[in-house]
């Protein structure tokens, strides 16, 4: 009797991690900056807070709208690709066969076995078998640009909600110092959470994301210094 047995790799949640910690670490580093800027110019909390919240707004709506797009143009790719092997499969299906024979000899399986294989796969569902062994295209790599954005456009602004607490808690002339602080905690926590969850050092993780992430807050804060119009 066979028993299914799954098993869970770090490979398997790589990626929407990589997406996650990407666009929260964007909204960090992008917001906390904006703030820090402003606040080193000389300006008042009130209009600190008014950059923080325009630049969640327009940091979420830049990440939706970039990654549907870059999503969207993969889509279109698989699209175009599924339509062209669906005519191959009408057209030639001798050849795909064929093909797919191939594709499994080269990974190991002698031609008999290698043939009985693409004949079983090519009756029970042939371009599914197309699809996954010859264009890399299965279920879990589907592009979808919709949930693709939206996810985007919540961990930005996700990120981003931390330098904006952190600058109306702020007491009044060390706001900068203040979001600083507590944006270079939050970059520390998602370099270290996105490192663990990936298998790898949790240190390198952290000082990864924290070198530009302080990079960026401090190149605008002497922007913001010596550019501002208050003072």
């Amino acid at each position: 009797m066979l028993h299914f047995h799954r098993e869970f790799h770090k490979s398997d949640r790589i990626g929407w991690i990589r997406a996650a910690v990407l666009g929260a670490n964007d909204g960090v580093i992008s917001v906390s900056s904006l703030m820090i800027g402003i606040a080193a110019s000389g300006a008042a909390q009130n209009s600190i807070m008014t950059t923080g919240i325009a630049g969640l707004a327009a940091g979420a709506m830049a990440m939706a709208a970039g990654e549907y797009v870059s999503v969207q143009s993969q889509a279109d790719t698989q699209r175009a690709d599924l339509e062209k092997e669906k005519h191959e499969l009408l057209t030639e299906p001798d050849r795909e066969l064929a093909e797919l024979a191939t594709i499994y000899m080269n990974r190991g399986l002698d031609q008999p076995l290698a043939q009985k294989v693409a004949e079983r796969l090519t009756a029970h569902d042939a371009l599914s078998a197309h699809a996954r062994d010859e264009l890399g295209i299965t279920e879990d790599l589907i592009a979808r640009p919709i949930e693709a954005a939206v996810a985007s456009a919540l961990s930005f602004a996700l990120g981003a909600i931390v330098p904006i607490l952190a600058a109306s808690f702020a007491p009044s002339g060390i706001v900068a110092p203040f979001c600083f602080v507590v944006a270079l905690i939050a970059l520390i926590v998602l370099g270290a959470t996105a490192a663990y969850a990936g298998g790898a050092s949790i240190v390198k993780g952290a000082m990864r994301v924290t070198f530009w992430g302080v990079l960026a807050m401090t190149v605008t804060a002497l922007a913001g210094k010596y550019f501002g119009a208050a003072g």
